[in-house]
């Protein structure tokens, strides 16, 4: 069986900004990385049953990068996405409003490369990156 993480954020903006934010293109290349060490460069989202989204993550210094991608599974506006990665691992996150901010909960499968601590971490991070990014441009 495999280890599900979750992590999770409130944001204080409405669900229909914060779906925008988090699937937009444009806006996931300002908040898509774990530290200021980190960016992407480019995203694509095909944002439907079957679409395809990838996105590239890079060292900042030039020494590391990586794509990120998968297949969506379901996708339900301003409530609810799954989708599966390219090496067959799952992720869901769903989008809760809660009196004008909003509760992103995001769980994936852990892989087994990376101890499980170091994948929760690196992601809340990047959903952190999300909520300070949302805020901001919200205004």
């Amino acid at each position: 069986m495999n280890t599900i993480i979750t992590v999770e954020v409130q944001v204080n903006c409405p669900v229909g900004k914060v779906w925008e934010l988090w699937t937009n293109p444009v806006h996931i290349t300002h908040w898509n990385h774990a530290s200021d060490d980190w960016f992407t460069p480019w995203a694509e989202n095909d944002l439907q049953v079957g679409g395809k989204f990838r996105s590239r993550m890079e060292a900042r210094d030039g020494s590391f990068g990586f794509d990120f991608g998968g297949v969506y599974d379901v996708v339900e506006e301003n409530q609810r996405i799954e989708y599966t990665l390219g090496d067959d691992r799952k992720v869901k996150i769903e989008f809760k409003e809660e009196g004008g901010s909003t509760l992103v909960t995001e769980s994936f499968e852990a892989e087994s490369t990376n101890p499980v601590e170091l994948q929760k971490n690196g992601w809340q991070a990047i959903m952190d990156n999300f909520k300070k990014y949302a805020e901001i441009i919200s205004e």
